[in-house]
């Protein structure tokens, strides 16, 4: 460990190592090694200022827990001014669904609230039937989800590009697995949806052939929703058709009725409420996503773009997050030049840092009151997004880091 840290045994591995993958890998290299306290111990052009990309999602970390602290939570609720009928249980007034970006909403495998936990406490509460449409509202301004302007037009559409507010549910994007039928000429069946609840939102026309070759395709329908098209082999196994909601509230209100109907309260929507209240609208019922430590650690091990750019929504605003997180990173290193940010993700290309930031952060962040355990909430290699950094490492979890990829741009920046 000690010669690991000497200088010139460091600058010589360094120059050899650097010599090798540059010529493997030409162009702007930016490089910086410290230790614990930051005292450099080698680098190579380390005050370049160069596109991070997903590195980003470090920074991003550590200004939301510096903000909103680690055990901090998002709330989804369903708010409403009124009363409950005591005959019917039906609720006479307005309600809405109140959402704020949580990026675990209807997460897949279980590891977020649901909106049926919110519909079991509507049930709960001796509401039974509810009655008008779906109004959606946030805490923080309007209920939307839009692809951010400091995106490339190119990512739109893309999985790791989905619209970004607080009208997000299962991290705005959704896939339907299909099997294929008992025998060639039946019609492929649908087995599974994700978010539940949104069946009503495709239709399935493809087909069953002979054999296991399968040519499905997931596409826009008319008037809302998706067509799944084209043949899926009879002895092929399940597939799953994948796709971004570029309307979240149409998903949002199928998984809300679905909810709704296995919580036992009936939905008309198209009926008006008989009364109206004045008011404040309350509470009527709350859930709650995980702390945002585990939020960050999920959003770091699977780079999510959206759920980084919901972070900093939630910890400095929907238009001023940027800027406060370049404040936050200046505040932190001391270093002002070189730093250009405009999202959260490090999805942006007009985003810029370099690599003597970056490992001044690295050394300065743990000894904040918010920096506690922070190598914690990234990724160890041989999981996540360093699952292939494996070799030559005594055992995984020795590298705590955050990787990022952008076009010609490849980053890691962390801890060993």
């Amino acid at each position: 460990a000690q010669a690991q840290t000497d200088p010139r045994w460091l600058g010589s591995r360094m120059n050899e190592w650097y010599a090798s993958a540059s010529r493997l890998a030409p162009g702007e290299w930016g490089i910086a090694i410290a230790d614990q306290s930051g005292q450099m111990l080698w680098s190579f052009n380390a005050e370049a200022s160069l596109m991070p990309a997903s590195a980003v999602k470090l920074f991003t970390t550590g200004y939301a827990r510096s903000v909103l602290g680690g055990n901090a939570r998002r709330a989804t609720r369903m708010v409403g001014t009124g009363m409950i009928d005591p005959g019917t249980g039906e609720w006479l007034g307005d309600w809405a669904l109140e959402l704020n970006g949580d990026p675990s909403l209807e997460r897949a495998q279980g590891s977020g609230p649901t909106l049926y936990d919110l519909a079991a406490q509507v049930a709960e509460a001796g509401i039974r039937r509810l009655n008008g449409p779906l109004r959606v509202r946030s805490a923080d301004g309007p209920a939307t989800a839009v692809y951010p302007s400091v995106w490339s037009i190119r990512h739109r559409g893309r999985l790791f590009a989905p619209p970004v507010g607080p009208l997000t549910i299962h991290e705005n994007i959704v896939w339907f697995t299909v099997k294929p039928g008992r025998r060639p000429g039946e019609r492929v069946k649908l087995i599974e949806t994700a978010p539940s609840g949104i069946s009503s939102l495709v239709s399935v026309r493809a087909t069953t052939r002979s054999g296991r070759r399968s040519r499905l395709r997931l596409l826009p329908r008319a008037g809302g929703g998706w067509v799944i098209t084209g043949t899926l082999g009879v002895r092929a196994a399940p597939r799953r058709l994948t796709a971004v909601a570029n309307d979240p509230k149409l998903v949002l209100g199928a998984v809300w009725a679905a909810a709704l109907r296995r919580a036992g309260v009936v939905w008309k929507r198209y009926d008006k409420s008989k009364v109206s209240f004045d008011g404040t609208p309350r509470v009527l019922a709350e859930v709650a996503s995980p702390p945002l430590d585990s939020l960050a650690s999920e959003i770091n091990r699977r780079s999510l773009n959206a759920g980084a750019e919901l972070l900093l929504h939630w910890a400095g605003g929907r238009e001023e997050g940027p800027a406060h997180l370049m404040s936050h990173v200046q505040a932190v290193t001391g270093k002002v030049g070189g730093l250009h940010l405009v999202d959260g993700s490090g999805l942006s290309y007009e985003d810029r840092a370099t690599a003597a930031t970056f490992v001044s952060y690295l050394a300065k962040f743990p000894g904040t009151p918010a920096g506690r355990n922070f190598p914690q909430l990234l990724p160890s290699n041989g999981s996540g997004t360093l699952y292939r950094l494996t070799g030559g490492l005594p055992a995984s979890g020795v590298v705590r880091a955050k990787t990022g990829t952008l076009g010609q741009v490849s980053s890691i920046v962390g801890y060993l």
